[in-house]
């Protein structure tokens, strides 16, 4: 499994990747170029920023470690197998490195389909006749540090029927050749699809009965047969009608989410890696990635909360409403938010546990705990920047250039300043930021991502309630319960270390 390769990729490197041809569709025609395409170029450089930090001095102490595939390399610390609580630490650490770089603002970062493609390394027998290519994307990822997209849901074009008789959409083999799968229909939601090397395709949900639709593959891209329908791109929104002054994070940081469709695309086989119904079935068992997606999701999450922790702080400053008991109340309260759920994500890794193979995984319990709670603390967040703030998200010029004219910026600069000397420039500059974040429609999609990234929040409570029963959490609480009810009855102490009252009780005993 050596390949000898060394050398990372650069920012350079990952962007001339995707200069490739791939059908991606906006507006009704084809994208010609990814990179340069004014609804996906600038998020494009806010991935690229990504691989840079991994030659960048102070950054790649934060982000690499030696890989395990034999090469002598180096790579990003999420795509080798965590096998003890310091690598998930190194891990979390470089994981947070990355989001930094774009303010918790881009999740599926390359380091997210890690979760997946490192138990791909850890457990490849699980893959049966399928190891060997799971152990080849394994360290193909690995030394490369290749951005995958992440598509695994079916379209809900009708989830009261099962897979099979929606067979016509959902993404199914159509013919089995001696080169590979024919394969054709969709999945959703592909975040970020447009501006990644490769596909990771596989199945989560309902169970799977038929052969045809318990598939999970890697496919470049650019692969014949593969096509990209984007929704509006909030980047080329921001450029067409407002400025990177007016949408900060809009401009740079949108990962398009897409529908994917696989139009008779050929798979070789050596891309194949699961296609048998009881391994689609238990996919996660198998491979535990379901903990450390959750532990990536969760370090970028802590990151955003950091970020606007910081936006709000400032924002409160301009309008000098931030000396008021209850606005300080409600800063503290997302600060406090912040802490609850870095404490969760270090609680994942303190109580990490022997996973498949020789890997360490991240505590479900502690993971499904983030999961379930991190839509209610997120909208809590946004509704508190609302509520405090207030006016000022609205109260302001409409546009970059309005700052840039001698005939109204007098005007402006009188009505529109800031408290405590902070200019209009100030003031526009920072509740501009704020607003993006939260009020846009760039914002308002971060809210319902994080509502459904691991699924309805229900489902995330009895995942972790089937857990605590699994693992003998619920027995071990109920235990203490029973324990304390066994030294009492009616009587009294049942136990010989307490004194009964009966020697001051004022009530009759029978």
């Amino acid at each position: 499994m050596n390949t000898h390769t060394l050398k990372l990729p650069t920012g350079a490197d990952y962007l001339e990747s995707l200069r490739d041809g791939r059908e991606v569709w906006f507006h009704g025609e084809r994208v010609d170029d990814v990179t340069t395409h004014p609804g996906f170029r600038n998020s494009a450089r806010s991935m690229a920023r990504l691989y840079d930090a991994m030659h960048d001095e102070n950054l790649s102490k934060r982000i690499l470690v030696p890989t395990d595939t034999g090469n002598g390399g180096l790579t990003h610390a999420s795509f080798r197998v965590q096998r003890n609580k310091d690598d998930l630490r190194k891990s979390r650490d470089a994981i947070q490195a990355w989001q930094e770089l774009s303010f918790g603002w881009m999740g599926r970062t390359p380091d997210y389909k890690a979760a997946l493609l490192v138990g791909m390394g850890t457990n490849s027998d699980y893959f049966g006749e399928y190891k060997d290519n799971a152990l080849n994307w394994y360290q193909k990822a690995q030394e490369n540090v290749l951005h995958m997209a992440h598509a695994i849901v079916n379209p809900p074009v009708d989830r009261s029927k099962p897979i099979e008789e929606v067979g016509d959409v959902f993404m199914h083999v159509e013919k089995e050749t001696d080169a590979g799968l024919v394969i054709s229909g969709a999945k959703v939601v592909a975040t970020g699809s447009p501006h990644t090397q490769f596909l990771f395709i596989s199945h989560t949900g309902a169970p799977v009965r038929d052969k045809k639709f318990a598939l999970a593959f890697i496919c470049p891209t650019n692969g014949q047969g593969v096509k990209m329908y984007c929704r509006s791109s909030y980047e080329y929104n921001a450029a067409v009608a407002t400025s990177p002054f007016d949408n900060p994070l809009s401009s740079r940081c949108d990962e398009n989410d897409a529908v994917l469709v696989l139009d008779k695309a050929l798979i070789p086989w050596e891309n194949v890696i699961v296609y048998d119904v009881d391994t689609i079935n238990n996919l996660e068992f198998g491979t535990a990635w379901e903990g450390r997606a959750l532990m990536q999701a969760s370090t970028r999450m802590s990151v955003k909360l950091d970020f606007l922790v910081g936006a709000l702080s400032k924002a409160l400053d301009i309008t000098g409403a931030g000396q008021f008991r209850g606005v300080e109340t409600s800063l503290g309260e997302v600060l406090s938010w912040r802490n609850a759920l870095t404490a969760i994500r270090d609680g994942m890794i303190e109580d990490a546990r022997p996973g498949p193979g020789d890997s360490f995984v991240p505590s479900k319990a502690y993971g499904r705990a983030y999961a379930a709670l991190a839509p209610q603390l997120y909208s809590r967040v946004r509704h508190l920047i609302e509520s405090v703030v207030a006016s000022g998200l609205i109260y302001l010029n409409s546009h970059a250039v309005d700052l840039q004219n001698p005939e109204i910026t007098p005007d402006l600069e009188k009505y529109l300043r800031g408290s405590d000397g902070h200019t209009v420039y100030d003031r526009s500059k920072t509740m501009k930021l704020l607003w993006d974040a939260i009020g846009s429609e760039f914002g308002a999609r971060h809210e319902l991502y994080e509502l459904n990234y691991f699924g309805q929040p229900e489902v995330s409570h009895m995942l972790g309630l089937a857990n605590a029963r699994q693992n003998g959490y619920l027995d071990h609480a109920r235990g203490m319960v029973e324990a304390c009810m066994s030294e009492y009855d009616l009587q009294g102490w049942t136990v010989d270390d307490m004194f009964n009252p009966n020697d001051v009780s004022t009530v009759k005993r029978r």
